[in-house]
C-alpha cells in the first residue's frame, strides 16, 4: 500500500512548483512583449542604414576602401557569442552553443570569442575555447550605450588587423514558438547591391567617403545591439514556453498523484473495514 502521507507531501510539493512556474511564465510573457517590440522597432533602421551604406559604397567605388570594407585572407576569426545569463529557457542555450561549437570545429583559422552572457561563457570555458572578452549582467533591457564596448573591441581589432573576419552568434527571434540559432558575418561589411530602380542622386556633406566612414562603425554597432535584443526576446519567449510546459506537466502530475492518493485512501479504508468486520465476527463466535 502506498504511503498516504508521502503522496500528500508530493502533491503539495508539485503544487508549489506549479505556482512558481506559473509566475515565471507570466513574468517572461511581460518581458517578451517589451523586448519583442524593441527588436522589431530596430529592423527598419537596420534596413535603411544598409541601403545608405550600399549607396555610399557604390558612389565611392574606385576610391581607397574603408578599413571595415577591406577583405583579406582569413587567418584569425572573432565571434561575438550572445547567450542568456540565466537558464530555464528550454533548449535555447544548448542549441546556440552546439551550433557554434560545431562551426568552430570546422574552421581552419584561429578563432577567438567575445562572450556576451554567462551561459555561453561557461560552456566555452568548459570546452577550452579562446576567450577574447566577456560581458555578463547586461540585464533584460540594455541600452545602445551599454553594448558599445562589445562593438568597439571587434571594430578596433579588425581595423588594426588583429582579426581578419568577425561573426555574430545569437538566437534570432522568429515567433513566440520559434527561435532560430544563427551565425552571421559582420566584418568585413558587405554592402548590398543596388537594384536598377534605386537612385543614388543624393548630395552628401562633406563628401560620401566621410559619411561612409562615420556610418560603417555605427552599422556594426547597430548589428550587434540588434542581435542582443533579438537574443533577449528569444530568451524570454523560450522561457515563457518552457514554464508553460512545466506548469502543464505539474498539473498532470498532480492529477496522477491525486488519483493515486484516492486509491490508497480507498484501500486503507477497505482494509480497516475488513479488520473491523473480522473482529466483530470473532466476538460473535
Amino acid at each position: 500500500m502506498a504511503n498516504i502521507r508521502l503522496i500528500q507531501r508530493r502533491i503539495k510539493g508539485v503544487q508549489s512548483i506549479s505556482k512558481i512556474t506559473r509566475a515565471m511564465e507570466m513574468i517572461a510573457t511581460s518581458k517578451m512583449r517589451r523586448t519583442q517590440e524593441r527588436g522589431l522597432a530596430g529592423r527598419p533602421y537596420s534596413e535603411k542604414i544598409q541601403e545608405v551604406i550600399s549607396t555610399l559604397a557604390a558612389i565611392s567605388r574606385g576610391e581607397a576602401p574603408h578599413p571595415l570594407l577591406q577583405r583579406r585572407e582569413v587567418k584569425k576569426i572573432a565571434i561575438v557569442h550572445i547567450t542568456p545569463d540565466r537558464g530555464l529557457c528550454g533548449g535555447l542555450v544548448a542549441n546556440i552553443n552546439r551550433l557554434l561549437h560545431n562551426y568552430i570545429s570546422e574552421q581552419n583559422a584561429e578563432v577567438s570569442l567575445e562572450c556576451v552572457g554567462r551561459k555561453g561563457l561557461d560552456f566555452m570555458r568548459r570546452t577550452r575555447k579562446n576567450i577574447l572578452a566577456e560581458f555578463i549582467g547586461l540585464g533584460d533591457n540594455p541600452s545602445y550605450i551599454d553594448t558599445l564596448p562589445i562593438s568597439r573591441i571587434i571594430i578596433d581589432a579588425y581595423t588594426i588587423g588583429e582579426i581578419d573576419a568577425a561573426y555574430l552568434s545569437y538566437t534570432e527571434f522568429v515567433s513566440t514558438m520559434v527561435q532560430r540559432p544563427v551565425i552571421q558575418p559582420i566584418l568585413p561589411v558587405e554592402p548590398a547591391e543596388l537594384s536598377g530602380t534605386q537612385s543614388i542622386d543624393y548630395t552628401y556633406e562633406p563628401n560620401p567617403e566621410a559619411v561612409l566612414g562615420e556610418l560603417l562603425p555605427r552599422f556594426v554597432e547597430m548589428q550587434i545591439y540588434h542581435a542582443i535584443l533579438e537574443s533577449i526576446a528569444s530568451e524570454q519567449s523560450a522561457r515563457m514556453v518552457a514554464m508553460r510546459n512545466a506548469t502543464e506537466n505539474a498539473a498532470e502530475l498532480t492529477d496522477d498523484l491525486t488519483l493515486l492518493y484516492n486509491k490508497a485512501r480507498q484501500e486503507s479504508i477497505t482494509t480497516e473495514l475488513l479488520d473491523i468486520t473480522g473482529g466483530v465476527e470473532a466476538l460473535v463466535e
